[in-house]
């Protein structure tokens, strides 16, 4: 048996990849949490060639002899620490589980973590791992809750539409299929033109991962910015200005700065009466899923009334106004 291709690992190994590669096929292994008939030879293969790689002197022999040397002896000359041969796995792959765990449930950080209880799951012994399959069986696996995040975007991107990144951290099961390594993610969200305030983001399983359970959808909820110059009404896009009386009586054109950079020009050759609406139609935001489609463009005009007039101006009002 080549102990060195049992735990998947190359003859330059350490002491810590040796203890690396025997814990996450011991924890993949071992019987309690797989049933399956090759797995428990295989976790009794990986006992033994744990046993052997962990003690120096007997990793020394069989790199130098291989197996046969370990097990039938080496000649004395070579003088293994008084090493006469005859190693005999003593077939206990429990036993090398427990010592190298120190006889403490290398799951318990997880159980604590969440509240759940060791004993539900491993039993009131870790050595036997007794009523595993028992508590979670008894337990249905149900979905966390989702995560829900707010996504800010300006009225400019809505408009527009654009692509956001989100970095994210979060828990990932390792190999082992018990312990977890924190990762971080980075989550791409394509913003649609006209999507509204409100709309939501799925991204599905992104929560943390970990043994029995299924991870969280994470949400992101669109909130939107308030602009200095535009109010958004629906598909709509308000646009306040104040006037001066003179310009409501006489017109003029207007120069709009629209969203996507463009200068609208819009002629406003009728009285403008206080309060009054003026309606520029597929001016406003892009329709959803609805291509070509734009809301309108609302002006809504605050005329400003002076707040003094002189005497020769109060005459020539009075003219204007008689005739």
């Amino acid at each position: 048996m080549d102990y060195y291709k049992v735990l998947g690992i190359n003859r330059a190994a350490d002491d810590d990849d040796i203890k690396r590669a025997y814990r996450k096929m011991a924890l993949k292994l071992h019987p309690e949490r797989n049933p399956a008939l090759e797995a428990k030879e295989d976790f009794f293969k990986v006992a033994e060639a744990y046993h052997v790689l962990s003690n120096a002197n007997r990793k020394a022999i069989y790199d130098q002899y291989g197996s046969e040397g370990l097990k039938k002896g080496v000649h004395p000359k070579f003088n293994f620490d008084g090493y006469k041969g005859g190693y005999e796995f003593h077939g206990d792959a429990d036993e090398v589980f427990n010592q190298f765990f120190g006889g403490k449930n290398p799951f318990s950080d997880f159980f604590s973590q969440h509240g759940g209880s060791e004993k539900a799951v491993f039993g009131s012994r870790f050595g036997g791992l007794h009523g595993m399959n028992k508590g979670v069986s008894e337990s249905a696996i149900v979905q966390d809750p989702p995560i829900e995040f707010d996504l800010i975007l300006t009225l400019q991107e809505l408009y527009l539409g654009c692509v956001k990144k989100i970095k994210i951290s979060r828990k990932v099961l390792d190999d082992d299929g018990f312990t977890t390594s924190l990762v971080d993610k980075i989550l791409t969200v394509e913003v649609c033109p006209g999507w509204k305030a409100g709309t939501k983001v799925i991204f599905p399983k992104e929560g943390d991962q970990g043994p029995n359970r299924i991870p969280a959808d994470m949400v992101f909820t669109v909130k939107e910015e308030k602009h200095p110059q535009f109010t958004r009404q629906g598909n709509d896009i308000v646009y306040s200005v104040d006037i001066p009386l003179v310009k409501a009586l006489t017109g003029w054109n207007m120069d709009i700065q629209t969203l996507d950079g463009r200068l609208l020009k819009v002629p406003v050759n009728e009285t403008v009466t206080p309060n009054q609406v003026k309606t520029v139609p597929n001016e406003g935001m892009p329709i959803y899923k609805q291509a070509g489609k734009r809301g309108s463009l609302i002006i809504q005009f605050k005329t400003q009334f002076p707040t003094h007039l002189t005497d020769h101006q109060r005459m020539l009002l009075k003219q204007a106004f008689s005739s």
